[in-house]
């Protein structure tokens, strides 16, 4: 292969691996680097980790396993690292205030399902799935003074979220200024060419370049990807706000979410959790400002598609046929949650319940003022009627249930005992 097909190659690899990214540091190192193991046929070795800080993968999380899966496609070498041992110290990115340390076995248990999930998008022939505890554990404490010396105070408080604790008066302990170090020697211990992460880490990722040099590697290149919004379009995408989808949920539930989403945040969703190109996306979105196509049919295809790389395809028409049953056709669907609603013991064969009792004690909603807010915006429904009544009482008996929908996608069939 001749040079101009190695500049040639590099560049289509270069352009495909550019796509949904934020920033790459720099630019003419990834393509010096990728022209280089094209001639030498050596893969890079790229590298992210995740720190195991709670058990499910959602679609957040995917946005740096896509992108790995593109070095991946391309031929390059990829570790997964998790860190189970910087997991104990916490990352303070975005942060303002310390990190509750994770116990070493809710680290387990979560590095664990890690592992599960992950190649539901990379290919487990083609992944090297690593622990930092590994080399961090062993380290002494001559080591870690060796490590911490090559690197200035000042530099570390040069961080937006240790400035800003500083100035607001929170405190930052010491084991919180070690962990952009700690991941720094994950990428010596690598000997990592490519370091991937989100905007929040671009900090910690270029400690990593000035750490490789001080040992002697050639610095690795740092690419940022940007944090997924959630379900509301405004936050990012978190378990701790619901905002989130998470990879193992059922079909049908990740096909109903996704149609909940904002058509705005459907082309966001297109560019960063699927393979369709942005010139394909850019044209979708001139198609459906001529009026050329309805935004509802993207939308399916985009929930259609999330679904198929996580379920498969068939799943992803089921579940496709189940949404469509249940929202276009009007009809109830196939599977709901069954309650069987407690009764007082002294009536024999009818009860009246409060639709606020109702929703509290059969563990529907937390809390009463959680069914007052539902109710006043609309989103409980009763027997196929939008419940408008705090006061409604629904009455059972032996051979009366109830068809609960609380907001769009949660169904409940509610019934009486039978005995």
């Amino acid at each position: 292969m001749d040079e101009k097909d190695i500049r040639l190659i590099a560049r289509e690899q270069f352009d495909y691996l550019k796509k949904g990214t934020v920033e790459i540091i720099q630019e003419e190192e990834l393509l010096a680097r990728l022209e280089k193991s094209i001639r030498e046929r050596k893969p890079l070795r790229v590298k992210a980790g995740f720190d195991p800080t709670a058990p499910d993968i959602h679609l957040g999380h995917t946005v740096l396993l896509r992108k790995m899966k593109h070095f991946q496609d391309l031929g390059h070498e990829v570790i997964f690292l998790i860190g189970d041992f910087t997991g104990l110290i916490g990352d303070p990115s975005g942060r303002s205030t310390t990190r509750k340390p994770m116990t070493r076995e809710e680290i387990n248990r979560n590095a664990e399902t890690y592992r599960q999930q992950i190649f539901k998008i990379l290919d487990p022939q083609k992944t090297v799935v690593d622990f930092n505890s590994r080399w961090l554990g062993s380290l002494t404490s001559f080591d870690i003074i060796n490590l911490t010396a090559k690197y200035t105070v000042a530099r570390l408080l040069e961080r937006d979220d240790f400035a800003l604790r500083l100035k607001s008066g929170h405190p930052i302990c010491v084991h919180e200024i070690l962990y952009p170090l700690m991941q720094a020697y994950d990428s010596v211990a690598l000997k990592a060419d490519v370091e991937l992460g989100g905007t929040d880490q671009k900090f910690n990722l270029l400690v990593g370049r000035d750490i490789q040099r001080e040992f002697g590697q050639q610095p690795q290149i740092v690419i940022t990807m940007p944090l997924l919004e959630g379900l509301d379009g405004i936050e990012k995408m978190s378990k701790s706000l619901g905002n989130y989808v998470g990879i193992t949920e059922p079909p049908r539930e990740i096909y109903g979410k996704i149609m909940s989403i904002s058509d705005s945040l459907m082309f966001r969703y297109y560019e960063l959790l699927t393979d369709f190109e942005l010139k394909e996306i850019e044209a979708w979105k001139r198609e459906i400002a001529a009026g050329r196509i309805n935004p509802r049919d993207l939308k399916a295809q985009l929930a259609w598609t999330i679904v198929a790389d996580f379920w498969g395809q068939e799943e992803a028409d089921k579940a496709a046929r189940e949404f469509d049953r249940v929202f276009r056709h009007k009809e109830l669907p196939q599977e709901m949650t069954e309650i069987v609603v407690a009764l007082p013991q002294a009536q024999a064969k009818a009860y009246s319940y409060n639709i606020i009792d109702l929703l509290v004690n059969s563990r529907i909603v937390s809390s009463r003022s959680e069914a007052k807010r539902l109710i006043r915006q609309g989103g409980v429904d009763l027997d196929g009627q939008r419940v408008d009544d705090i006061n409604l009482s629904v009455d059972f008996s032996w051979q009366k249930e109830h068809i609960l929908r609380l907001g769009k996608k949660r169904f409940f069939r509610l019934k009486a005992p039978t005995s």
